[in-house]
């Protein structure tokens, strides 16, 4: 049996967290509080707002303000204003792009999956995509890291789900079946954003390779 305390520590010491199994895309989440900041409210005063009038819909305070949270501090690690109110602004598949990059920029275990296997294949004009492709990223991670090693078998297929998801929301792929990456095209706030931050590393997972 593992030592708890041992496994708190690689824990402490690992990227990867398994949060995203509850927290997920949260696009609806998202445009909801980044509306709240573009109106003027503070951080503070936009999770007391979701929590008191519950504007997330979900059935219990605890469940609004935990995503409340996570919804903030992705708004706060894309340190773009710009960014923001693009969320609020643009049409969806340019909204949603943004809200991606917020959610790679809160995960390393998504930042990794869009650059080492999305964007890999977006270099190499590879289109095919299935399952293996997610089975054998989780199976990298779980040799490379000790804390995601340690994630029971139930966490690690819901982070994929999750994952695959995540492609079909923003129209990557069609559905859970596909077997084909779809081609997608940045949208230049994003683009602009991702360059001005030195972030280049992340734009492949956009498709953009120039």
């Amino acid at each position: 049996m593992n030592d708890p305390h041992n496994v708190k520590a690689i824990r402490k010491t690992s990227p990867y967290i398994a949060s995203l199994t509850r927290e997920k895309f949260m696009y609806y989440e998202m445009r909801i509080t980044a509306g709240l900041l573009c109106d003027g409210f503070s951080s503070e005063e936009a999770a007391a707002r979701i929590r008191d009038e519950n504007l997330f819909q979900y059935p219990t305070e605890k469940m609004v303000c935990g995503m409340a949270r996570a919804c903030l501090r992705r708004l706060e690690l894309l340190n773009s204003q710009t960014l923001v109110q693009a969320i609020v602004t643009q049409p969806s598949e340019a909204s949603k792009q943004v809200c991606l990059y917020a959610l790679m920029k809160q995960h390393r275990l998504v930042w990794d999956f869009m650059i080492t296997v999305i964007g890999e294949k977006y270099r190499l004009m590879d289109t095919a995509f299935g399952k293996i492709d997610v089975n054998t990223f989780m199976m990298r991670l779980q040799e490379q890291d000790e804390s995601v090693a340690a994630w029971n078998v139930s966490t690690v297929e819901k982070i994929k789900q999750v994952l695959t998801r995540i492609l079909v929301e923003n129209g990557y792929i069609e559905s859970f079946r596909s077997n084909h990456l779809n081609s997608v095209l940045i949208t230049p706030v994003l683009e602009n954003a991702i360059r001005s931050s030195e972030d280049t590393i992340a734009l492949p997972a956009f498709n953009c390779l120039d």
